[in-house]
């Protein structure tokens, strides 16, 4: 019924740039979204990853069940296990049981069925580690070792990730258990521990890791105030800088720019001091084409040709840097005066900079709703049961099998010593076959609401910018709570056309998911054209998502203006945009370029007073710098929107208004005295 009613809404008339498209968005979305998590919900079991499983398919340390207590799963023999990833996967060819504690010395099952008569304490020790019941001492060493009833060794562990671990550490440099180099396999041989390198060398990993984790926990529960106090500076920062963006941002921009101008003239005349000084020296006057290649690139330098090349580059560079300077001074004064705008624009909607607060909250709730959905889904499979078995020639080894009626089988007839013995999580069912698509579902609905959530920032973010543009009177005519109003009315009537934008660039990221999960499979593989092919398909997609956000975000700020749908937007977006392609330019230059130089501004600023304040660790500076630089990045990310917004409407604005009294502009004063006017006509309210 589900997907037919999908089918219904993607072959109904209704589903276009209408503004019945909101409907059908949003239905669309919550069906996707309800079919995920009910069918992750139903089958999925959260407890298959916070549980360790032992053979018999049961939960280690799961209340109101026989291993309530026993929290700790043990292995027979632990070196079968080829690496602690096929441990943590379940997946390790012995038998594993639930435990209360892990062993904590040597002994092997041979030693203590010998002494089993005067040293009873070693054998009630040595059974807790044997099958459930199992308490016959009697039976044959090898019809205990065939059954697998006891293990037949136990070595000293510590439990790890709810599994023992071979307790390993390193003596002088020589790796040891219990500071001992070898030890008792129980059948007979000794062995080195050596033989444990390769899962020691992963659990040392992982336990390296664990040590960095608690260093790194250690180190924030001491300064995280001072963590706190560096986020805050940040903040006041960010704000303080995009206040005084209105009085700064020129002179930022034409001392960077003259800046760049004085390097590359020293460069030319170092290039050409360069060029004379070699005059004369003997093998100077050769060319590069004489030299041939050579991997020794100082040795291009002795040559006067090298340093005319240099020189002349560096002077077209000059020249063409000039030439823009002189022929784009208005766009650039126009995109001055844009940011400046911007900045005062920000100060009379102050709110707006805590909106990404909100964006932040919305994608907390889209990446939980997924994580969830994803862990229930992963853990929908059903206990799967394997013959596993001494013999290597057994046919039946690895084959599946019913624990319930193995016993009546020939299987244990034919290889002596098999068991059916729990294996991992899955199925074969028609559902367990489809999870795969399941997941890329849930990944689809989460692509598609992260960029409903950023989507419905940037409009409301718009709706308030747009207001204070279109004020005739500024701040006098500015509505009440601009911010409140501007996200009300998205909610409220913009639904549909966010959501069908968010669609198109959710199908986009999904196919660049599917190619990246294709190159990663097909990585292995010598066929040099499926790689090309992969390159170029994952180039040309990412494009595409660069160019769909740019033109969504266009659109949402058009949506926000004049209220039309998605595609009547982004269509008037975009050739509103080619028609100023210029300015486009360099406003998404010099903003870029101060944005940037602001954010580094910030989170080195606030990370050197915090490291002067009190000494900073390897840990807790680097998360002051990268909190203060993201800290920079939300509030700029306002800023960088108020900018976008307000040119779009600066555009419009050129285009409706003429600057007569039937159509004033309403431009603000120094963008009018740029474009040539010097006064103002008496302005009127936008209709």
């Amino acid at each position: 019924n589900v997907w037919e009613k999908i089918n219904g809404l993607f072959y109904s008339d209704t589903f276009s740039c209408s503004s019945a498209s909101a409907i059908n968005c949003v239905h669309l979305t919550e069906m996707l979204k309800d079919m995920c998590i009910f069918a992750a919900w139903v089958h999925g079991d959260p407890r298959k990853v916070i549980y360790p499983t032992d053979s018999y398919g049961q939960f280690c340390g799961q209340k109101d069940t026989l291993n309530e207590n026993k929290t700790i799963l043990f292995y027979f023999n632990i070196l079968k296990c080829a690496s602690p990833v096929v441990l943590i996967n379940l997946q390790c060819p012995t038998t594993q049981l639930c435990v209360s504690k892990c062993p904590d010395r040597f002994a092997t099952y041979i030693d203590v069925q010998a002494s089993y008569r005067y040293k009873p304490d070693q054998w009630n020790y040595f059974r807790q580690f044997c099958k459930p019941g199992f308490n016959n001492p009697r039976k044959s060493v090898a019809q205990v070792l065939r059954d697998e009833d006891c293990p037949s060794m136990i070595i000293p562990s510590r439990p790890f990730l709810k599994r023992c671990f071979p307790d390993f550490s390193t003596k002088n440099g020589v790796l040891t258990v219990a500071n001992q180099t070898t030890f008792k396999d129980g059948r007979g041989k000794t062995r080195n521990v050596t033989d444990l390198r390769e899962a020691a060398n992963g659990i040392n990993n992982v336990l390296d890791a664990r040590s960095v984790g608690m260093k790194i926990f250690e180190d924030y529960a001491i300064s995280w105030y001072w963590i706190l106090i560096g986020l805050f500076i940040a903040m006041i920062v960010s704000l303080l800088f995009l206040v005084l963006l209105r009085f700064t941002a020129g002179v930022l921009f034409w001392i960077f720019i003259f800046g760049v101008i004085g390097i590359i003239g020293y460069g030319i005349w170092h290039c050409y001091w360069e060029y004379d000084h070699l005059k004369g020296i003997p093998g100077s006057d050769l060319t590069v084409y004489d030299i041939g290649f050579q991997t020794d690139f100082r040795v291009y330098l002795q040559l006067r040709q090298t340093w005319l090349a240099f020189m002349i580059m560096l002077c077209v560079v000059e020249v063409i840097i000039i030439l823009m300077l002189i022929f784009l001074r208005n766009r650039i004064r126009i995109a001055i005066a844009l940011l400046k705008e911007g900045s005062r624009a920000i100060g009379y909607i102050m709110s707006t900079l805590f909106y990404p607060i909100v964006t932040f909250i919305l994608i907390a709730i889209c990446i939980s709703y997924w994580a969830v959905t994803a862990v229930f889904l992963a853990t929908s499979g059903e206990p799967v049961y394997k013959v596993m078995a001494n013999q290597t020639l057994c046919k039946y080894a690895n084959l599946t099998c019913d624990p319930e009626t193995f016993n009546t089988t020939n299987v244990s007839k034919l290889c002596p010593g098999a068991q059916c013995t729990f294996a991992f999580y899955g199925g074969e069912s028609l559902y367990h076959k489809y999870i795969f698509i399941f997941q890329l579902a849930n990944a689809f609905v989460f692509l598609w609401l992260v960029n409903f959530a950023i989507a419905l920032g940037q409009c409301t973010l718009a709706g308030a910018f747009a207001s204070y543009y279109w004020a005739s009177r500024k701040p006098a005519d500015i509505p009440l709570w601009p911010l409140f109003s501007s996200f009300g009315r998205a909610i409220r009537y913009h639904t549909g056309s966010l959501a069908f934008g968010a669609l198109i660039l959710a199908i986009v990221q999904l196919i660049r998911v599917i190619l990246e999960y294709l190159d990663h499979k097909l990585k292995g593989t010598q066929n040099s054209f499926t790689r090309f092919l992969l390159c170029c398909l994952k180039c040309c997609f990412w494009c595409l998502e660069k160019f769909l956000k740019f033109i969504n975000r266009n659109a949402y700020i058009m949506i926000a203006i004049y209220g039309k749908n998605f595609c009547t937007s982004a269509k008037e977006a975009f050739f509103l945009l080619m028609r100023n392609v210029v300015r486009v330019a360099v406003l998404d230059k010099v903003t870029d370029f101060l944005l940037f130089l602001g954010k580094i501004l910030v989170a080195g600023g606030v990370g050197k007073v915090i490291d002067f304040l009190q000494t900073a660790s390897m840990f807790y500076f680097p998360t002051v710098i990268i909190g203060s630089y993201l800290v920079a990045h939300g509030f700029f990310s306002v800023y960088a929107m108020c900018v976008d917004t307000l040119f779009l409407c600066f555009c419009e604005d050129l285009e409706r208004n003429d600057g007569s009294t039937a159509k004033p502009y309403f431009m603000s004063a120094s963008l009018h005295r740029i474009l040539g006017k010097k006064e103002l006509s008496p302005k009127k309210a936008v209709g």
